[in-house]
């Protein structure tokens, strides 16, 4: 397994840096974020140093969701305000992500919270079906 030192998640993987633990397997960790958006902000992380998603197995990655699905019915079951989850993963600086290890945020949410995602303003403008077409194309030939 690689960690690299100077990453906040692989120590606390390593037991180097306090967390509040949810969940730990071998491939993965949950543990509650310290900035959370709501009460019952988890974090879910692999167990190996990797920057991207699109970087990590998909054994891992799928170990992942299947960790979310378990912690999202445990919150709703639970006392914490919760009308709905929201899974966030930023894949890149670009996409938000601030720690450079994988993560996915899962946390409840409910109306008010204050949370929200802010559109561009081409996003009331939809493409044409040819558009998405060609776009769904360019993808479709690298998968």
């Amino acid at each position: 397994m690689s960690l690299n030192t100077n990453c906040i998640f692989c120590n606390i993987i390593k037991d180097n840096t306090l967390a509040s633990i949810v969940y730990k397997d071998e491939l993965c960790t949950a543990f509650m974020d310290n900035q959370p958006v709501n009460a019952g902000h988890v974090l879910i992380i692999p167990n190996e140093h990797v920057e991207l998603i699109s970087e990590l197995d998909e054994r891992t990655a799928s170990r992942m969701f299947v960790i979310a699905n378990k912690i999202n019915s445990a919150i709703r079951k639970s006392s914490l305000k919760c009308e709905g989850i929201n899974y966030f993963l930023a894949d890149g600086e670009a996409a938000g992500q601030e720690v450079f290890h994988t993560h996915l945020h899962v946390f409840p949410r409910y109306k008010g919270d204050g949370f929200g995602l802010v559109f561009g303003e081409d996003y009331k403008n939809r493409p044409s079906r040819e558009l998405l077409d060609t776009t769904a194309e360019r993808i479709r030939k690298y998968l």
